[in-house]
């Protein structure tokens, strides 16, 4: 049962599952994925939108009609579209990120991938993207997928976690080592 996997249990896990059963069922995973990996790229990139599905004070229908229209608008299939709109209508949009992230942990899970969670300072090329995961697929050793963000507070280097594994090559961080070193030198 998907429960037993990655998706993990609590709320974000339940919902998880059953869409991943129901995604399955229809053979629609590849489709829900993609849909799903959409829409997590959506609330990431708007603080308005983040806000919004954690905030109580949106009522039920106010939270259906802004969803309706993201959904629409993303062209999203009746599979995803039905999903998110139980999910506000049971009060529980302010999970979805995490009902996204176990479907689509879930769904790795079942294909042997691992995800590699890259943050950059700035945006990689895709030639820099495409070094960058065969060098953690020939580290790792299996299927690897990469899902990249951008903090610029980095000033440079990369901040890579394959599971437990985390590998800093940051400036911020080297900086924030350097001054260690420093006070503990003086």
């Amino acid at each position: 049962m998907a429960s037993e996997g990655a998706a993990g249990s609590g709320l974000a896990g339940r919902y998880a599952s059953a869409l991943f059963e129901l995604a399955d069922e229809q053979k629609a995973l590849d489709q829900v994925a993609g849909e799903l990996s959409a829409l997590k790229g959506v609330i990431a990139e708007s603080e308005d939108l983040r806000r919004f599905i954690r905030s109580p004070l949106y009522g039920r229908d106010e939270q259906s009609k802004a969803m309706a229209a993201i959904l629409d608008k993303a062209s999203a299939g009746e599979l995803t579209q039905r999903f998110v709109m139980v999910v506000t209508h049971n009060r529980r949009l302010f999970a979805l990120p995490g009902m996204i992230d176990a479907f689509l942990a879930e769904l790795a899970h079942r294909r042997g991938e691992v995800t590699a969670q890259v943050v950059a300072a700035y945006d990689l090329s895709d030639t820099q993207k495409d070094a960058l995961l065969t060098s953690l697929r020939k580290a790792i050793g299996s299927k690897v997928q990469m899902d990249l963000r951008i903090d610029q507070g980095l000033i440079g280097g990369l901040v890579i976690k394959v599971g437990s594994r985390m590998i800093d090559t940051s400036l911020r961080s080297k900086l924030q080592r350097l001054e260690l070193a420093m006070k503990g030198s003086g």
